[in-house]
């Protein structure tokens, strides 16, 4: 039996998986959340646009739940040996940028940083760069368009440059302070292999191509002259980063002596590449041609890949066409929601809809479920925390129409999941649109698991049949894979991504198809939903929405009175 680890460095924490490479098998789980800041997130109350994390959280994370995966793999198997892992896999959230200094040290880990919240890693959901992603979105539409086409015609505030310009322009000492900006992703593989020093870190395909504009193209990062545009300093940076980047089935190096007895590991096994969540995700959810998986957390990204001897269309409005991001050998196609989980949360923590007892996610759900599609006439934009795709646009914001003095929590709760069904068609259209067909729709996640409820309700407005990995850790089972593949096959590991998939992924046996009636209503919705959309996200709408309330009015009461 041979074994590989994967480590998925999420929103809140960092889990570790140990999986049998010939069956995916899972023989050891641990998680870790996160110390710093609220749930692992440092916020400023005067700023919604800012989240930062502690890498030392990264750090470690590591040695916690290795060792804990370790202790419970050997419990759950007796034939099991921490000497028989034969590789380990890396993903991280992304866009999530941290500040190093010329020995590879991350700024806010040095004393005269160390309460800086812009020394810290910059996650994901940080849009405080927003306005230098308009910036940045400005002057290559002007220059170099090809920057752009391939991320969808809009640079995003989620990513890479916005964030460092924004230091670079509220906080010049933390900017001057650091050597080089590394993502999450390749931090991580960096110190497990020992390679921190700035000039010997590896770059992954997956990170630099989807959130920083890297292509070969056109020489590797965005040339030094279009930076400096943006401001000297920033091109100055240029010279920092690597020409190359590497996919998931290449290693970024061995694991360290001091690493291996930390962890009670191999020295010398390899490191994978690091690559975003989300896209790890999609691998260990089987994806492949023609299927799109959809990984559904506090945020959504949707995953298809496309081969590359194939035409393919630049898609505006997703996050980026990349080669070899995902799958080495195919486009890697990226688009996502920006926040879907994280507006269920928002209305049970922050609006507390009927107290502890009567507006748990559980109480809500169970009293949705009750509900007709239309039952309630309400109707939802999903763009709490802006929009991601297909507008690009983090300055829009959240809507519920159609309330009246009877509005109970769980209706609100049911649009808003409604909602989220919307954006995701939305995405699923624009991929169609260009060319880009979807056969099969495979989700992953614990809102995908754990709630029967949504995952109807994803059905019956996309039209779409929705399968669920077998996985409850699919973005860690990818990680496994690309470990089994850095491993290769004569230690017992995989010859390629696809032949790892075959043996480690599936599907679980339910699945949920679309209940024709509910679908019909849903079209209606969506209709009036794509009048808000539209409406509220495109700056030449000429329509009306004169209409939208009194039809909301109308489905609501046909609806009641199907009931009665």
């Amino acid at each position: 039996m041979t074994y590989t680890i994967g480590l998925d460095f999420g929103t809140n924490s960092v889990r570790c998986l140990i999986v049998n490479t010939d069956s995916g098998d899972e023989h050891g789980t641990a998680i870790y959340e996160y110390e710093t800041g609220r749930a692992g997130i440092i916020l400023d109350s005067s700023d919604h646009n800012l989240a930062r994390q502690n890498p030392a959280d990264y750090i470690k994370g590591i040695e916690v739940t290795v060792k804990e995966a370790i202790a419970r793999a050997k419990k759950n198997d007796k034939q099991f040996e921490p000497s028989d892992i034969i590789g380990i896999g890396v993903d991280t959230t992304g866009s999530t940028p941290i500040p190093v200094d010329a020995r590879g040290m991350p700024l806010n880990m040095l004393v005269n940083f160390k309460d800086n919240p812009n020394a810290c890693a910059w996650l994901w959901k940080d849009h405080t760069g927003y306005a230098e992603a308009a910036e940045i979105t400005e002057l290559a539409a002007k220059e170099h368009p090809e920057y752009l086409a391939k991320c969808g015609g809009t640079y995003s505030s989620e990513w890479f440059f916005s964030k460092i310009l924004h230091c670079l322009r509220v906080d010049r000492e933390v900017f001057d302070a650091a050597y080089t900006w590394v993502e999450c992703a390749d931090y991580v593989p960096a110190v497990l292999t020992g390679t921190t020093d700035p000039k010997q870190i590896k770059r992954c395909r997956c990170a630099a191509g989807h959130k920083a504009m890297f292509s070969d193209s056109w020489g590797g990062y965005p040339a030094k002259e279009f930076l400096s545009k943006l401001d000297p300093k920033l091109g100055e940076l240029r010279r920092t980063l690597s020409d190359e980047t590497l996919p998931i089935d290449k290693a970024a190096g061995g694991l360290t002596n001091e690493w291996a007895g930390k962890l009670g590991l191999p020295k010398g096994i390899p490191v994978a590449m690091g690559a975003f969540d989300a896209h790890l995700g999609a691998v260990g959810s089987g994806i492949a041609p023609g299927k799109l998986v959809k990984i559904i957390g506090t945020s959504t990204c949707d995953m298809v890949i496309w081969p590359t001897d194939s035409d393919l269309a630049d898609v505006p409005g997703i996050c980026g066409i990349v080669d070899g991001s995902i799958v080495p050998g195919f486009w890697g196609l990226e688009a996502g929601q920006s926040a879907v989980g994280d507006i269920f949360n928002w209305f049970v923590n922050y609006i507390q809809p009927g107290g502890a007892s009567e507006g748990s996610h559980e109480v809500l759900t169970e009293k949705a479920a009750n509900l007709r599609p239309g039952q309630s006439g309400l109707l939802a934009l999903d763009w709490n925390n802006g929009n991601r795709t297909i507008l690009v646009d983090q300055r829009l914001t959240g809507l519920l129409l159609g309330q009246t003095l009877h509005t109970k929590p769980e209706e609100i709760y049911r649009a808003l999941i409604e909602a989220t069904a919307f954006g995701a068609l939305t995405i699923i259209d624009r991929f169609e649109e260009y060319g880009v067909k979807i056969n099969e729709v495979i989700n992953c996640g614990g809102i995908a698991e754990k709630n029967a409820m949504l995952m109807q309700i994803y059905a019956d407005v996309t039209g779409r049949e929705m399968k669920i990995s077998r996985s409850s850790q699919s973005c860690a089972l990818g990680s496994t894979i690309a470990g089994a593949v850095v491993a290769g096959k004569e230690k017992g590991g995989h010859e390629s991504v696809a032949e790892a998939q075959a043996a480690m992924c599936g599907i679980k046996e339910q699945t949920f198809k679309p209940i024709p009636e509910n679908r019909q209503v849903y079209q209606e919705l969506h209709r009036l939903y794509k009048q808000l959309h539209d409406a509220f996200g495109l700056a030449d709408y000429s329509g009306t929405l004169a209409n939208v309330m009194k039809k909301l009015l109308s489905i609501k009461e046909q609806q009641q009175t199907a009931i009665a």
